[in-house]
């Protein structure tokens, strides 16, 4: 290996020992409340699902109790937590019919024992057309989170809500069941394309259907440092969206991109990878932002 190479690769390992160092001397603290958070972007590719489970992991090993509510068709977010999506499994399809409780679909997560997930199964792909003629088919999953969250004995400190890259009936009643609104942007070409149609649909639920709902966190993924076009797209959207971005950024990463085809999030795949710090960094950030803390705070990891 090249003298200059070396140089590279030793400059990065002291970065990642400083990033840890700092993170495990990181206390967080545990929202007051449930935050209820729909992670949405309609342009697909941009890792709302990779965002959605892998923050969620970090959350649970930050010491919060953190359910995934998976309500994409592909059920991906189930996949990658090691959560049954059979046919058959009790699932996010029956709470919205109302066949069932979330508290019979929700299940254990292989991934943290603070993480539990309510699956996607195929007949979620149906659900669009068959909530058309459904009474309150907008409310139908928040009447239901809403439930089981008073009725739960465990406290959850996070719901994240995964939803499909389409504007229909199910991301709407992501959104009407959440108060905040994650959105992953990569670091690539067209990053801002379809963000200004997301965000009219977001003030159209604001103004019709869940006036709390807000925009409280926008992440930069899929950034390549080696690149002038990813510090370009991120000063780009810094400069648009200031007090939305966090300063985290999740890199372009074949850990992060591996681990959902081992049915694993990229803290059980590879826990010392960049790609799982940077996931618990952006976790201790969005806990940074969030509402006023109990006295009891989650521990640095």
């Amino acid at each position: 290996m090249a003298e200059a190479e070396k140089s590279i690769v030793g400059d990065h390992l002291v970065d990642k020992i400083r990033r840890r160092r700092k993170l495990a001397e990181t206390v967080s603290p545990l929202p007051e409340h449930t935050r209820i958070i729909t992670v949405s972007n309609q342009k697909g590719g941009v890792g709302k699902t990779t965002t959605t489970v892998n923050l969620a992991s970090a959350l649970a090993r930050r010491g919060a109790n953190v359910l995934v509510i998976d309500l994409d068709p592909q059920g991906n977010s189930s996949t990658a937590l090691g959560v049954p999506h059979r046919p058959e499994v009790t699932s996010v399809y029956d709470v919205l019919l109302g066949d069932a409780e979330i508290a019979d679909a929700e299940a254990p997560t292989t991934d943290h024992e603070n993480l539990t997930c309510v699956p996607s199964t195929i007949h979620l792909a149906g659900a669009e057309i068959e909530l058309v003629s459904l009474v309150a088919r907008e409310q139908r999953l928040r009447t239901a989170l809403q439930t089981f969250l008073d009725a739960s004995e465990r406290t959850y400190h996070y719901v994240f809500i995964d939803c499909p890259p389409s504007l229909g009936l199910l991301t709407v009643n992501a959104f009407v069941a959440a108060d905040e609104v994650l959105i992953p942007i990569q670091c690539e070409y067209y990053a801002l394309e379809g963000l200004s149609q997301l965000l009219s649909n977001i003030k159209l639920i604001q103004k019709h259907l869940n006036p709390d709902l807000h925009v409280s966190t926008i992440m930069l993924t899929m950034y390549d440092a080696r690149t002038n076009l990813a510090h370009e797209v991120a000063s780009e959207v810094r400069a648009h969206f200031p007090a939305e971005v966090i300063g985290a950024v999740i890199p372009r990463s074949v850990r992060i991109s591996e681990a959902p085809s081992y049915g694993q999030t990229v803290h059980a795949y590879d826990p010392a990878s960049i790609g799982a710090l940077a996931y618990l960094e952006a976790a201790a950030e969005v806990a940074e932002r969030g509402a006023p803390a109990q006295t009891q705070v989650m521990e640095g990891a």
